[in-house]
């Protein structure tokens, strides 16, 4: 389902531009046809690199808190209202935390 809007995306600007409707859907279809590849790469990828998975996905995991820390929350605290953009902060881990044991 994802690939049609994308399609779209690239099909229809190409249309815009005076393409021919057949090329600019032969365009989309081919931008399409590297997903698949790059999906195939990324299971060979996760295979030879599956010891490094962990390490990789906390460092991920870092990074994403870092920036939360470091640009979100001191920006929600430049604006009005900022106990309710904390409790939504809060409320927001809880929900994570509550899915990430229910998905285990």
């Amino acid at each position: 389902m994802q690939n049609i809007p994308e399609g779209l995306a690239v099909a229809l600007p190409l249309a815009g531009l005076g393409y021919d409707r057949r090329k600019a859907v032969w365009v989309a279809t081919l931008t399409g046809l590297v997903e698949p590849i790059g999906g195939l790469l990324g299971v060979a990828a996760v295979t030879v690199f599956k010891p490094l998975l962990p390490f990789g996905m906390g460092f991920a995991a870092g990074a994403m808190l870092f920036v939360i820390c470091d640009e979100i929350i001191p920006e929600i605290h430049t604006r009005k209202d900022t106990r309710a953009a904390t409790f939504a902060i809060m409320g927001g881990f809880i929900i994570m935390m509550m899915l990430d044991n229910a998905i285990r």
